[in-house]
């Protein structure tokens, strides 16, 4: 009887919550011109008008997300989208519902389980499973930004050298950067076509410069950058900073795989001890085991 007391108890919590939430939504909604919707919707179908209203649900989620989700986890939730290269398919604003919404609906799921199996240990295991919902965007954000930054960390190397060959060519930098983002493929080469688009857009070098190492996060590229501003405050010559910085970029490349190299055998040393060794003595010994048990029970 406790137990389905408890139960009613936090079911009733659950809607009073729910309800309070929803009269917040419908008294707190923007209000939107009747005629301009109308306008909006002229002129279209039947499955585009399911589109916009769609489209409309969703924004609506988004917002309410966005007011109740505090600011730094979504400022840190757009800098981590950033770093991940802004995919098209987990835009912030889905983001953020999916940070709302999936930890409801693993509480809720999880408050039915915990009537037919109440306990501790189902209380803790909720628990945890609610947590790592609501932080699961930021996971697989920051899963695929450490992936991006690998692959800029391998790609650097030979981007400068495509850019120091077009400077020491007669091109200028910036042509030379332009030149190593429209030929190459991958992370780098849309990073650097960006920062191309904000110098054009208006922006001064040394922002641009800066906010491409901020948005790959990349300690070589953020040094690289760091040379090249401080090359053009000074007036340094462009292609012997690109030749420098190619040469240590290819060096700490060598470096790193060196390093992998090297901890291979380290690596290796526990699959070889739990999984490989006790086998081996399993066959090695086992039939001798087997002879002095049959040997002992024969005397015996």
């Amino acid at each position: 009887m406790t137990s389905i007391a408890a139960t009613v108890l936090v079911a009733v919590a659950c809607l009073g919550i729910a309800i309070t939430v929803l009269t917040w939504m419908v008294l707190t909604r923007p209000r939107v011109d009747k005629a301009l919707l109308r306008n909006l919707r002229r002129g279209l179908g039947s499955e585009e008008q399911g589109d916009v209203a769609a489209a409309s649900r969703g924004a609506g989620l988004a917002v309410v997300a966005r007011r109740l989700i505090p600011k730094g986890q979504q400022r840190r939730l757009d800098r981590l989208w950033s770093r991940a290269g802004r995919p098209a398919a987990w835009p912030v604003p889905r983001l953020l519902v999916a940070k709302l919404v999936l930890p409801l609906v693993v509480a809720g799921l999880g408050l039915l389980y915990w009537s037919s199996q109440p306990g501790l240990l189902t209380v803790a295991m909720v628990s945890v499973s609610v947590l790592v919902c609501y932080f699961l965007p930021e996971l697989l954000l920051h899963s695929r930004a450490q992936e991006r930054s690998q692959k800029i960390t391998l790609e650097l190397a030979d981007t400068l050298d495509q850019m120091t060959i077009a400077v020491e060519a007669g091109l200028g930098f910036d042509a030379a950067m332009a030149k190593a983002g429209h030929n190459g493929q991958g992370p780098l080469a849309d990073e650097l076509v960006r920062t191309l688009q904000d110098i054009q857009f208006g922006q001064s070098r040394r922002a641009a410069y800066e906010g491409l190492a901020g948005r790959t996060d990349v300690v070589d590229l953020r040094r690289f950058v760091r040379a090249i501003i401080q090359a053009d405050r000074y007036g340094v010559a462009v292609a012997e900073v690109l030749r420098t910085q190619a040469a240590e970029m290819r060096m700490k490349r060598r470096q790193r795989a060196e390093e992998k190299a090297m901890q291979i055998p380290v690596k290796v040393i526990f699959p070889l001890m739990l999984c490989i060794l006790p086998v081996l003595f399993i066959v090695l010994l086992g039939p001798a085991a087997i002879d002095i048990i049959s040997g002992f029970s024969g005397v015996g």
